[in-house]
């Protein structure tokens, strides 16, 4: 009885150390400050076309939406939501973000 409790127990101490039994925390969401946006008709259309280079698709999604959010929030002079959404887009382009 004394064997089979030590050994359930080495069994269950090894299994709660091994790589199979860890658990992994799913990525942060990218949370790095950027620099202070200005929106403004030639920024969006600079980074239009910086968007138009990411070869990413799932990215350059993402970009493209947050893009035309951006241009929503400058046209109801919205400019804080219109940085926002920028920044988003920035980080969405590689070495920029």
């Amino acid at each position: 009885m004394f064997r089979t409790t030590l050994t359930l127990a080495a069994l269950g101490f090894v299994l709660a150390l091994s790589p199979a039994g860890a658990q992994t925390a799913p990525a942060a969401p990218d949370t790095t400050p950027l620099p202070p946006t200005t929106c403004s008709t030639v920024e969006l259309s600079k980074m239009n076309a910086e968007t138009a280079k990411i070869t990413d698709p799932d990215k350059k999604a993402v970009a493209m939406k947050e893009l035309t959010l951006a241009t929503d929030r400058m046209a109801k002079d919205d400019m804080k939501g219109c940085a926002t959404h920028l920044g988003n887009a920035i980080r969405m382009i590689p070495g920029r973000g």
